[in-house]
């Protein structure tokens, strides 16, 4: 398993890591049983520690928890946590989801951009379209999963969208959270 333990603007030190590594091991062992890496980023704003943890699974999924608390172990310890109950919960799913699966989930690359508005908002300007500016471009990765480990993803790495590649048809799809707590499914290749 590779981890990748950092701090933004605080030294991380030995111990902690070694913390880290060993009750991820452990967490891991219990539910996945399966390579990971592991990315854990440790911040602090004022006197509260933040801990940003996120655990990609062979299977392409993530886990995703954050724990805030006054001491940078707690702070740890209250993202595991949370972890371990969403790797819990989803436990029998993983399985039954998975068990057919024979390759690992394949990530096809994609753009992302970020849309800002053009800062002249003068009243000679209003009226005509909303004219957005690129502000910055990264490479995204789109997996492709069924709709039913989509859905997992979804919910596992706490997001409110994923866009995805259909594994029964190819085509692309998304899954996202309605504020009535409901999941939608958008499906082009039904549409017709």
């Amino acid at each position: 398993m590779r981890y990748q333990i950092s701090g933004k603007q605080i030294d991380i030190g030995e111990a902690l890591q070694t913390h880290v590594q060993s009750e991820l091991n452990e967490l891991i062992e219990k539910y996945a049983q399966r390579p990971t890496d592991a990315l854990i980023i440790f911040s602090k704003i004022a006197h509260e520690h933040t801990c940003e943890t996120v655990l990609h699974l062979s299977t392409g999924l993530s886990v995703s928890a954050k724990g805030r608390a006054t001491e940078i172990y707690a702070a740890f310890e209250a993202a595991r946590e949370k972890m371990d109950k969403q790797i819990r919960r989803y436990k029998r799913r993983l399985r039954d989801h998975h068990k057919a699966r024979t390759t690992p989930v394949v990530f096809g690359g994609g753009s992302s951009y970020i849309l800002a508005p053009t800062e002249d908002a003068d009243d000679d300007h209003k009226g005509q379209e909303w004219q957005p500016i690129i502000v910055a471009e990264t490479e995204t990765k789109v997996p492709a999963i069924t709709v039913g480990e989509a859905v997992m993803q979804l919910e596992l790495g706490g997001q409110q969208m994923l866009v995805f590649r259909n594994e029964g048809h190819g085509g692309v799809n998304v899954v996202y959270r309605r504020e009535d707590g409901n999941i939608g499914w958008i499906d082009p290749r039904n549409a017709k």
